[in-house]
């Protein structure tokens, strides 16, 4: 190569900027860090901005390293996650939570803080850690290199990362639930019965039967739902979504297509249309939340594009599956024997998507 001059040189040195960028903005580690010391709940409680001395004090911050705790922060500030508030009359900078923060607070309704504990996880790391192994050997995905085990294997085994990964879907399943309450009501008219298939401990179903006095029925997997207490119109039932799946005027399924192949999403769909034509009162939908990718303006969603394409990466190294565009989704619902879909881009990164038979 040869001596880099004039313009060349610029172009070089923003290049190599470009890579040690990307090499040395670890944004995702130091928010693992804020979350752990306390920092958001700490400004939270203190009820206005607090200052890097009144933070060393409240997170008792072993007093060599206080010094370093304005550089955690000023990186955190920058990246987006608080806000720097000059503090009248001492005109000493202070620090603010903004949206970003207000999701990691404990008491925080949708509390995101399992969500950057559990993917930023050191197991989950380890799985990053193999990817280059990975495209050079036979396995399925990188949890089996990592590990020689599926993801959900390994959750089995986990129990404290189990914990955590539950967390981190309850809190997302509470911010769904609400948006898709206050932006999607039509949705659930005319519906009488709920299946939420792959729902868990019922947070969301329970959300959506209570906004909209319907019979809901958490299905999931028998170890999962054991011993959960069902309610007036609230009950659980343990199975297996391939074999079948408890009749009703819908289904939702959320966020679980993306974790398999097209071949056994077509299955889960299929089984899904067996479902809500059992019931003879009304033709039945299904309804899914999921990403479709490149289902908004790029240009001016640029966060949404890339958290799309990571998340598929995501889903490529746990499930060996992926996230889909509306052309992909399309050609699943109508291989499984559906008629037609409605989709709303109102959830974000994702959307929600009716499918009829």
């Amino acid at each position: 190569m040869d001596c880099p001059t004039g313009e060349h040189t610029g172009e070089l040195l923003k290049a190599q900027a470009h890579v040690w960028n990307s090499v040395f903005n670890l944004t995702g580690m130091f928010l693992k860090c804020a979350v752990q010391l306390n920092i958001p709940d700490a400004i939270h409680k203190h009820g206005q901005p607090m200052t890097v001395s009144e933070l060393v004090a409240a997170l008792q911050i072993q007093p060599t390293k206080s010094g370093c705790v304005h550089r955690l922060m000023r990186v955190l500030v920058h990246s987006g996650f608080f806000e720097e508030r000059r503090l009248e009359p001492s005109d000493q900078i202070g620090y603010a939570l903004n949206h970003a923060s207000e999701l990691l607070v404990k008491d925080s309704p949708f509390n995101s803080a399992a969500m950057v504990l559990a993917m930023l996880d050191p197991s989950v790391m380890k799985a990053y850690d193999c990817l280059s192994a990975w495209f050079l050997n036979n396995d399925r995905t990188t949890f089996e290199t990592a590990y020689g085990m599926k993801v959900w294997e390994y959750t089995a085994q986990d129990p404290k990362f189990n914990q955590l990964f539950n967390d981190a879907m309850a809190s997302d399943s509470r911010l769904l639930a609400t948006v898709v309450i206050n932006e999607c009501a039509g949705v659930f008219e005319d519906i009488n019965s709920l299946v939420d298939v792959g729902g868990g401990t019922g947070l969301m179903a329970k959300a959506i039967a209570d906004a909209f006095t319907l019979e809901c029925t958490v299905f999931d997997l028998p170890h999962v739902v054991a011993d959960l207490p069902g309610s007036n119109n609230m009950k659980y039932v343990g199975g297996d979504m391939f074999k079948g799946i408890p009749p009703a005027d819908a289904i939702i399924l959320k966020m679980v297509l993306h974790d398999w192949n097209d071949e056994d999403c077509i299955k889960i769909l299929k089984q899904c249309k067996s479902a809500i034509s059992s019931t003879k009162d009304k033709v039945g939908k299904v309804i899914i939340v999921e990403t479709v990718m490149k289902n908004h303006d790029n240009a001016k969603d640029e966060k949404f594009m890339e958290l799309e394409l990571a998340v598929d990466i995501a889903m490529m190294m746990a499930h060996a599956s992926r996230e889909r565009t509306e052309k992909e989704w399309a050609e699943l619902f109508f291989d499984a024997g559906f008629g037609g879909y409605k989709m709303y881009p109102v959830l974000g990164f994702r959307s929600l998507i009716e499918v009829y038979p």
